[in-house]
């Protein structure tokens, strides 16, 4: 793939650099410009407000990340971005 037809999702910006991989090895880039790191093409993953507020009140009784994935459902990765 030819990286430099990127364009940034921030500054919208064609000087990109390719800047390793994410964990399902796609690809990571980083805009020279502002510094914005992005993935070409990411998940849209929909949680639904009900769960999102559910791992929000986890969250504040301090329950660890894995335990919050194990009862909702959602991935620790999510639920950390």
């Amino acid at each position: 793939m030819n990286h430099s037809a990127l364009t940034c999702p921030q500054c919208q910006s064609q000087k990109i650099v390719k800047n390793g991989s994410i964990h399902n090895k796609k690809p990571k880039y980083k805009c020279t410009e502002c510094g914005r790191q992005f993935v070409e093409h990411p998940r849209q993953i929909y949680i639904s407000e009900d769960t999102q507020n559910f791992i929000k009140k986890l969250l504040l009784e301090k329950i660890s990340l894995a335990g919050i994935a194990r009862v909702t459902g959602v991935s620790r990765i999510i639920t950390t971005e």
